[in-house]
């Protein structure tokens, strides 16, 4: 593992499925949360810090103070973990509507010129236009480089890559393959009415939705980019019973378009190819199962 100069006490907490994660005290006796992995990419904690920046710029949600960041670890502040109040639950809600609603410039990469840029590597890999290139989700990279509209940035940004790797590792079978590339060929139909970027988590299941010692949300682990915003609300209805007075909440501040239903094992393609590319079982068949609905 590595850590920062000077900490110690480190003891290993939850953290995930990909990084380390500890609880240490910093040389100057603050509590910190530590999240590491030898392999990670030469960006990737610097694009989640700019990330957690993003997405508390509107001031709707809460997320962990950036303390350091390195190439092999990310420092934040210590928040002690409780459980979603009902009030906590409402704000998450209307939270989330509000974040969404305060934009990005693009579908695709969300954090050129904020202020965490200064935390990125001197190599961060970048794009023509000085944003990342590259989306993390879990120890996968994915593209991010910007297109027109959100069915072209699901399809060319998302789908598409995740369906080639998931091909190439034998988390898919071709005929899988073909099936999410079909979808993609009915995207512009599937998608539902256009809508402007806006400011998503882009990882959004319900244990990134962390709910902190006083049982208000607070936001972690991000894999920050502009998207649709009904993408972050299908996720949370993926894994684990999300309370319904998140959606109740968000639906009174920002109601959503016709056929949002229907689009919501659409949305959750993403992260169910995701995990089949990283452990397999049973979410290679639930792909596979969501894509031929969608696929016509």
């Amino acid at each position: 593992m590595s850590l920062p100069p000077g900490a110690s006490n480190a003891r290993r907490v939850g953290g995930g499925d990909i990084n380390e994660a500890w609880r240490v005290t910093l040389a100057g006796g603050r509590e910190a949360f530590v999240k590491t992995r030898a392999d990670a990419g030469p960006d990737e904690y610097a694009t989640e810090a700019r990330g957690l920046k993003w997405l508390a710029e509107p001031g709707a949600l809460r997320t962990p103070r950036v303390l350091e960041v390195a190439e092999d670890y990310l420092v934040l502040e210590w928040v002690q973990q409780g459980s979603l109040s009902t009030e906590g639950a409402e704000q998450l809600g209307r939270g989330l509507a509000l974040t969404h609603a305060a934009g990005a410039p693009a579908f695709g990469a969300p954090t050129h010129g904020l202020p965490g840029a200064a935390l990125a590597p001197a190599h961060h890999q970048v794009d023509g236009e000085g944003n990342p290139a590259a989306s993390t989700f879990g120890s996968l990279r994915l593209p991010n480089d910007p297109t027109p509209d959100w069915p072209a940035f699901y399809a060319q940004r998302r789908l598409l890559p995740l369906a080639a790797i998931a091909c190439e590792r034998g988390a898919l079978s071709q005929a899988g393959a073909r099936t999410v590339e079909a979808v993609c060929e009915r995207l512009t139909a599937l998608a539902g009415p256009p809508e402007p970027p806006a400011r998503l988590h882009g990882d959004l299941w319900s244990g990134n939705a962390m709910a902190g010692a006083d049982g208000r949300p607070w936001l972690i682990d991000p894999s920050a980019y502009g998207g649709h915003r009904e993408v972050d609300l299908a996720m949370l209805r993926l894994f684990g019973a999300s309370s319904p007075r998140i959606f109740a909440a968000y639906e009174e501040a920002a109601p959503l378009a016709d056929g949002w239903e229907e689009r919501v094992e659409l949305w959750q393609l993403l992260p169910l190819l995701v995990h089949a590319v990283l452990f397999g079982g049973s979410y290679v068949a639930a792909a596979e199962q969501v894509a031929r609905r969608y696929a016509g």
